[in-house]
């Protein structure tokens, strides 16, 4: 079921391969470089960027699965597809238990803003920015 939500993320791809300076390819190919050695050197590092925000944005919406086991399983047998946040609306709404959820609401937000915390001090190690130097 996933695979028809990534359509976006496949437009932000293809927008920031064509973003690439044709003249990077054309400067490395004068200099013998291979394929891959373009891969590697020139269109990961120029499109790091819209690589680092569907990472960040697919972390988010992988910890928010709530449609695919609230449609097909309700939580599945003995618990088996039960989410974080499918727990989080059972308590809301079939425990009625609006103070519990929303504590685990903040719990949740809490650990995704953690989360994107921790990837965008990471970014600085892999994410190359063509204004760095400025």
């Amino acid at each position: 079921m996933t695979v028809w939500a990534s359509g976006n993320m496949v437009i932000i791809f293809l927008a920031g391969l064509q973003s690439v300076p044709a003249q990077l390819y054309e400067a490395a190919e004068l200099d013998g470089a291979r394929f891959f050695r373009r891969l590697f050197h020139i269109t990961i590092p120029m499109c790091s960027p819209i690589l680092f925000y569907n990472i960040v944005i697919c972390v988010i919406n992988s910890l928010q699965s709530f449609t695919q086991a609230y449609i097909m399983t309700k939580g599945g047998p003995n618990n088996a597809s039960l989410f974080y946040v499918l727990l989080l609306y059972r308590a809301a709404f079939t425990n009625q238990a609006m103070g519990y959820s929303s504590a685990m609401s903040w719990v949740f937000f809490i650990a995704i803003a953690v989360l994107s915390l921790i990837s965008f001090k990471v970014s600085n190690l892999w994410v190359f920015y063509e204004n760095d130097g400025a």
